[in-house]
Protein backbone atom coordinates (compact mmCIF):
# COMPACT_ATOMS: atom_id res chain seq x y z
CA UNK A 1 0.00 0.00 0.00
CA UNK A 2 1.60 3.53 -1.09
CA UNK A 3 1.41 6.33 1.20
CA UNK A 4 -1.35 9.26 -0.12
CA UNK A 5 0.49 12.57 0.54
CA UNK A 6 -1.47 14.49 2.65
CA UNK A 7 -1.80 18.14 2.97
CA UNK A 8 -0.72 20.10 6.41
CA UNK A 9 -4.57 20.02 7.32
CA UNK A 10 -4.30 16.26 7.06
CA UNK A 11 -6.38 15.70 4.05
CA UNK A 12 -5.63 14.08 0.66
CA UNK A 13 -5.35 15.89 -2.44
CA UNK A 14 -8.63 16.70 -3.71
CA UNK A 15 -10.46 15.68 -0.23
CA UNK A 16 -12.17 18.49 1.47
CA UNK A 17 -11.37 19.18 5.30
CA UNK A 18 -14.11 17.96 7.96
CA UNK A 19 -13.84 21.57 9.67
CA UNK A 20 -16.17 24.18 11.43
CA UNK A 21 -15.06 27.90 12.46
CA UNK A 22 -16.46 30.45 14.44
CA UNK A 23 -16.16 33.86 15.60
CA UNK A 24 -16.99 34.60 19.12
CA UNK A 25 -17.68 38.17 19.96
CA UNK A 26 -17.01 38.34 23.83
CA UNK A 27 -20.38 38.18 25.39
CA UNK A 28 -21.95 36.05 28.01
CA UNK A 29 -23.16 33.54 26.10
CA UNK A 30 -20.23 32.67 24.10
CA UNK A 31 -18.86 29.83 26.03
CA UNK A 32 -21.79 28.17 26.07
CA UNK A 33 -22.01 28.43 22.17
CA UNK A 34 -18.58 27.46 21.55
CA UNK A 35 -19.79 23.97 23.40
CA UNK A 36 -22.72 23.81 21.75
CA UNK A 37 -21.09 24.14 18.27
CA UNK A 38 -18.32 21.54 19.37
CA UNK A 39 -21.46 18.89 20.20
CA UNK A 40 -23.18 19.82 16.40
CA UNK A 41 -19.63 19.43 14.78
CA UNK A 42 -18.95 15.94 16.20
CA UNK A 43 -22.17 14.44 16.01
CA UNK A 44 -22.23 15.60 12.31
CA UNK A 45 -19.04 14.29 11.81
CA UNK A 46 -20.30 10.77 13.03
CA UNK A 47 -23.76 11.16 11.19
CA UNK A 48 -22.46 12.33 8.16
CA UNK A 49 -18.83 11.00 7.58
CA UNK A 50 -19.57 8.08 9.70
CA UNK A 51 -16.72 8.40 11.73
CA UNK A 52 -16.74 6.92 15.39
CA UNK A 53 -16.57 9.37 18.20
CA UNK A 54 -16.97 8.71 21.94
CA UNK A 55 -18.98 10.09 24.10
CA UNK A 56 -16.15 10.87 26.22
CA UNK A 57 -14.43 12.19 23.13
CA UNK A 58 -17.85 14.48 23.02
CA UNK A 59 -17.43 15.22 26.70
CA UNK A 60 -13.78 16.31 26.49
CA UNK A 61 -13.83 18.22 23.49
CA UNK A 62 -16.70 20.50 25.05
CA UNK A 63 -14.14 20.51 28.34
CA UNK A 64 -11.47 21.61 26.14
CA UNK A 65 -13.45 24.25 23.53
CA UNK A 66 -14.62 25.99 27.12
CA UNK A 67 -11.48 26.33 28.71
CA UNK A 68 -9.66 27.61 25.94
CA UNK A 69 -12.64 30.14 25.21
CA UNK A 70 -13.05 31.47 29.39
CA UNK A 71 -9.39 32.15 28.69
CA UNK A 72 -8.99 33.43 25.92
CA UNK A 73 -12.43 36.11 26.91
CA UNK A 74 -10.45 36.68 30.83
CA UNK A 75 -6.79 37.54 29.22
CA UNK A 76 -7.43 38.64 25.37
CA UNK A 77 -9.35 41.90 24.27
CA UNK A 78 -11.18 41.36 21.84
CA UNK A 79 -13.22 38.58 19.67
CA UNK A 80 -12.17 34.43 19.82
CA UNK A 81 -11.58 32.40 16.73
CA UNK A 82 -12.75 28.73 17.11
CA UNK A 83 -11.77 26.37 14.97
CA UNK A 84 -12.54 22.54 15.02
CA UNK A 85 -11.47 20.16 12.46
CA UNK A 86 -10.53 16.20 12.11
CA UNK A 87 -7.16 15.20 11.50
CA UNK A 88 -7.08 11.80 11.96
CA UNK A 89 -8.82 10.21 14.48
CA UNK A 90 -8.52 13.32 16.50
CA UNK A 91 -10.33 16.09 16.69
CA UNK A 92 -8.27 19.18 16.84
CA UNK A 93 -9.89 22.15 18.63
CA UNK A 94 -7.96 25.57 17.87
CA UNK A 95 -8.48 29.22 19.66
CA UNK A 96 -6.90 32.45 18.18
CA UNK A 97 -7.33 35.10 20.38
CA UNK A 98 -5.24 38.55 20.31
CA UNK A 99 -3.08 38.67 23.22
CA UNK A 100 0.19 37.90 22.25
CA UNK A 101 1.01 36.61 25.68
CA UNK A 102 1.93 33.03 25.68
CA UNK A 103 0.05 31.02 28.43
CA UNK A 104 2.25 28.92 30.93
CA UNK A 105 0.87 26.41 33.04
CA UNK A 106 1.47 26.93 36.75
CA UNK A 107 3.13 24.82 39.01
CA UNK A 108 0.22 22.23 40.75
CA UNK A 109 -1.05 23.82 43.80
CA UNK A 110 -4.55 22.18 45.69
CA UNK A 111 -5.01 25.45 48.04
CA UNK A 112 -5.83 27.33 44.55
CA UNK A 113 -8.74 28.41 43.33
CA UNK A 114 -9.19 28.96 40.22
CA UNK A 115 -6.91 29.05 36.98
CA UNK A 116 -6.41 25.14 36.17
CA UNK A 117 -7.91 25.38 32.83
CA UNK A 118 -4.73 25.17 30.68
CA UNK A 119 -3.48 22.62 32.67
CA UNK A 120 -6.72 20.81 32.54
CA UNK A 121 -6.57 21.06 28.82
CA UNK A 122 -3.12 19.78 29.00
CA UNK A 123 -4.39 16.87 30.72
CA UNK A 124 -6.89 15.40 28.51
CA UNK A 125 -5.42 16.53 25.23
CA UNK A 126 -3.34 13.90 23.49
CA UNK A 127 -1.42 17.27 21.91
CA UNK A 128 -0.76 20.64 23.14
CA UNK A 129 1.03 23.26 21.24
CA UNK A 130 0.78 27.02 21.34
CA UNK A 131 2.03 29.54 18.82
CA UNK A 132 2.46 33.00 18.40
CA UNK A 133 1.30 34.43 15.56
CA UNK A 134 1.42 37.94 13.88
CA UNK A 135 -1.34 38.98 15.77
CA UNK A 136 -1.86 37.36 19.21
CA UNK A 137 -1.42 33.38 19.66
CA UNK A 138 -2.80 30.21 18.63
CA UNK A 139 -3.73 27.23 20.85
CA UNK A 140 -4.23 23.99 19.61
CA UNK A 141 -5.45 20.89 21.65
CA UNK A 142 -5.84 17.45 20.05
CA UNK A 143 -8.12 14.94 21.52
CA UNK A 144 -9.27 11.30 20.36
CA UNK A 145 -12.06 10.50 18.69
CA UNK A 146 -12.14 6.85 20.31
CA UNK A 147 -11.33 6.24 23.98
CA UNK A 148 -8.43 4.23 24.47
CA UNK A 149 -8.50 0.49 24.23
CA UNK A 150 -5.08 0.24 26.67
CA UNK A 151 -7.20 2.06 29.70
CA UNK A 152 -4.97 5.49 30.03
CA UNK A 153 -7.35 7.92 31.35
CA UNK A 154 -5.95 10.54 29.06
CA UNK A 155 -5.88 8.55 26.04
CA UNK A 156 -1.69 8.69 26.51
CA UNK A 157 0.72 6.04 26.70
CA UNK A 158 1.98 5.62 30.88
CA UNK A 159 5.30 6.56 31.03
Amino acid sequence: MEPVPVSEDGTAPGEQAIQTTVALEGDGTDIAQARHLATQFLTRVQAEQGLPVSQRAVDLTQLVVSELVTNAHKYAPGPVLMDLQIAGDMVEVVAWDSEPVLPVARAADAGRVGQHGLEIVMAVAQGFEVQREPVGKRITARIALLDDLGGAITGRSPL
